[in-house]
């Protein structure tokens, strides 16, 4: 492999890394990326599954801490029952309540959104919804912290999330636009999202082992692999960082404005 397609796919990498985060769609960038770029190596869906490993890695890297208190404080609540554990025993189960729409959703849709994740004025039309409901949630603040979110709460931002699983609707955008409607906090909407991310993304990779290890030019292809996960688990950890701090500053209709700009340009252009 030259060193052209190396880059290529490192450039990926880093598209990925930096969209997965924030509320523009990644899945809908790589996509309007490999229609401007004539990038074929985008209908390799084993390369997908590694940059989102890399993004995955990121989130993780970023969230340990409060990943390993919630696990632990999982265990010690099931084990000891004592109230000092209860929150992150709840918190665990709000989380896999979050996951379970998407994941329903997924599995019935697979076929049917792999089919149009290929017409990219849908994804145009996808980043113009997204756009719309950053616009509407712009100034929302919330009142909710981590200890008060119910069970239907999980599920509505799960919903949320499901509708994600269409290209060029931000998976980020959608379950902070649910969490900001559940009247969430914008720390905690933003850190409940990224929890969410977590299992979803497991999954994504869970599925997708077998046609990886499956692939028939594999070795040929395991380093440009593995620059654009690493690519793409070094921007993400920033870009997550980044947004954060866009979020405390509630400047959500910054990206309203862009996917609206970037979606009517798709539409008319593409």
């Amino acid at each position: 492999m030259n060193l052209i397609s190396i880059l290529k796919y490192i450039f990926l990498g880093i598209v990925q890394g930096f969209t997965e985060p924030i509320p523009i769609s990644s899945s809908g960038h790589l996509l309007i990326f490999k229609h401007l770029f004539k990038l074929n190596i985008l209908n390799d869906i084993n390369f997908e599954i590694m940059v989102n490993f890399g993004s995955f890695i990121a989130i993780l890297f970023l969230y340990r801490k409060e990943i390993i208190k919630i696990l632990l404080d999982f265990f010690f609540y099931l084990k000891d029952k004592e109230e000092i554990y209860q929150v992150n025993y709840k918190y665990a189960w709000l989380i896999v309540i979050g996951t379970i729409p998407a994941g329903i959703l997924g599995l019935l849709l697979k076929s049917k959104i792999e089919l149009i994740s290929s017409n990219v004025k849908i994804i145009g039309i996808a980043l113009l919804i997204t756009s719309c409901a950053l616009f509407i949630i712009r100034d929302f603040k919330g009142k909710k912290d981590k200890t008060e979110i119910t069970m239907l709460d999980a599920l509505v931002i799960g919903l949320f999330q499901a509708i994600a699983l269409f290209p060029g609707i931000s998976r980020s955008g959608s379950t902070i636009v649910g969490a900001l409607l559940c009247d969430f906090k914008r720390q905690t909407a933003i850190n409940y999202s990224f929890m969410l991310y977590l299992p979803i993304s497991v999954a994504t990779m869970l599925l997708g082992v077998k046609d990886l290890l499956y692939t028939v030019n594999i070795n040929q292809l395991i380093l440009p692999y593995i620059l654009g996960m690493l690519a793409s688990a070094f921007v993400t950890y920033f870009s997550a960082k980044w947004f954060i701090n866009i979020m405390k500053k509630g400047k959500l209709v910054y990206f309203s404005i862009y996917c609206l700009i970037v979606g009517i340009l798709v539409i008319l252009f593409l």
